[in-house]
Formats: C-alpha cells, structure tokens, sequence
C-alpha cells in the first residue's frame, strides 16, 4: 500500500476509518526527508494502518487545527479520533511498536 497524499479538503474523510498515521511535513524540513522513507518502508509491510502525508505549507489549516507546531509530526488516528502525537524522527522499529497498540 502506497503513503498517499491528503489535503485539507479530504484528510477528515481519508483518516475517519480504521488506524490511520498522517505525517506532516514541509520540503524544506531536514527531519522530514529522513522521515519519509521509513514512513515509506513501513506503508510496504503493514496492512493494519493507511498512511497519508500533508504538506504543511500548502495545507496549512489542518496542522493548525491540530496545534501541530513543529514537524515531522506523525498523527495515529483510530476511527477518526486522535490516539497518538509522534513528533520528531522515529525508527521503523520505534513506530511500529507505537502502531501495534492500536492494531493488535
């Protein structure tokens, strides 16, 4: 399963169903590009969870109604409702053993 790409319009409708991890980021952001690829990597082995990204810059009104000030900034969404804030660069180990608590 490819990490597909949301927007203001649809990131409401795109994460309201199962465990879903939006990863928020901007092209300049450094962090954000060593990021991506595992985000990448991990959208290739796990079917439990949809991933979708958001360019922060060209998306600006979700990250602020999430209070989202700094980025990378991973949100775990279950069912539509926020279950996890991941801020900053983590693993594939590290984030998988965040997202096995809400698909085990």
């Amino acid at each position: 399963m490819a990490v597909e790409v949301v927007t203001d319009q649809d990131f409401e409708e795109k994460t309201s169903q199962g465990v879903t991890l939006t990863d928020f980021w901007a092209t300049w952001c450094g962090p954000c590009k060593m990021q991506s690829p595992v985000i990448e990597e991990l959208s290739t082995k796990d079917n439990k969870v949809k991933f979708s990204k958001m360019d922060v810059d060209a998306n600006p009104k979700t990250p602020e109604s999430f209070g989202i000030m700094a980025i990378p900034t991973l949100l775990v969404k279950k069912d539509g409702q926020v279950v996890d804030r991941i801020v900053g660069y983590h693993s594939a180990d590290q984030l998988e053993d965040i997202l096995n608590k809400y698909t085990a």
